[in-house]
């Protein structure tokens, strides 16, 4: 069975700031904020939500169907998709503008400073999805704010279950529209800075969104997780990496894996289990989509 991924594509640009960001800015004076960053390390990735957990669920065995648009500098990326053996039958062409463009900066806390370029993104929404014998599940992540709302209320009218997972898309939304979705989905992810946002805005508390999904699970980066399902929620403890590069895309690697364990039927906890190993592979290799998968190791 199938899992529709829906997000972007983009490219990466990272970049490695050696100090750290709080000893540059004066908190009392972002309101004439004007700092430069020396960033003596470089490189362009793979990227985008869609692309990230792709490359997660496909190397841990699922199979992923990418929804997502490049433009017209794209093709490698479509290449390097049907290489790895994704699909990109939901793949859409956008001629006229850039593949959406993601510029990361890191320093050396694991701090992050992102500038999104969207791009071709902006277009998701022409591409639809209908009810498919071979597709079982799908997920909403950052995206184009019409595909975002558009993919939702289709997923729901072809009765296939899906992962509302807003992350940097979040602020885009109001606390009615988030309310709709939560109402929509069977499953609500976000981290923990995320999880404040939607309980504010919504006025829903963690314990209440649990109880209008099959569940709701807030990562914590290195403190682990938190499965709530039923008003009710469970630890899941972190896995500590082998060593700290680069967290750029950690997060998508998670859901990649709680995709798979939710193909399989899996407890939600085994599902963010799964989760946790993956993002602490990941986050020892630098890039979003450079990390092999031994899935014998991993017990699958």
């Amino acid at each position: 069975m199938a899992t529709v991924i829906c997000g972007s594509l983009a490219f990466d640009t990272i970049m490695s700031f050696e100090g750290r960001f709080a000893d540059q800015i004066l908190p009392d004076q972002l309101h004439i904020l004007n700092v430069s960053f020396l960033v003596p390390g470089l490189r362009r990735d793979f990227g985008g939500c869609a692309g990230n957990v792709a490359y997660a669920l496909n190397a841990l065995g699922g199979k992923a169907l990418p929804m997502a648009t490049v433009g017209s500098d794209g093709a490698d990326y479509i290449r390097r998709l049907r290489d790895l053996g994704i699909s990109t039958e939901f793949v859409r062409e956008v001629s006229d503008t850039y593949t959406a463009q993601a510029m990361i900066m890191t320093d050396r806390d694991n701090n992050q400073i992102t500038a999104f370029h969207p791009g071709a993104m902006q277009q998701a929404h022409l591409t639809r999805i209908d009810a498919r014998e071979d597709i079982r599940l799908g997920i909403i992540s950052p995206d184009g704010r019409d595909a975002m709302l558009e993919h939702a209320e289709q997923f729901k009218a072809a009765g296939i279950p899906f992962v509302f997972d807003p992350g940097q898309g979040l602020p885009m939304f109001n606390g009615d529209e988030l309310a709709h979705f939560i109402e929509l989905a069977d499953w609500v992810t976000v981290n923990d800075y995320e999880g404040r946002m939607l309980s504010e805005r919504t006025g829903l508390d963690s314990a209440e969104i649990s109880r209008r999904v099959r569940g709701l699970v807030v990562t914590l980066g290195a403190d682990g997780c938190e499965v709530w399902t039923d008003g009710a929620k469970t630890h899941v403890p972190a896995v500590a990496p082998a060593q700290v590069v680069d967290p750029t895309g950690c997060g998508d690697a998670w859901r990649g894996a709680l995709l798979y364990g939710l193909e399989q039927d899996w407890p939600l906890a085994r599902c963010a289990e799964l989760g946790n190993r993956l993002g602490a592979l990941k986050i020892a290799q630098r890039g979003p989509q450079n990390y092999g998968v031994d899935r014998a190791a991993l017990g699958l």
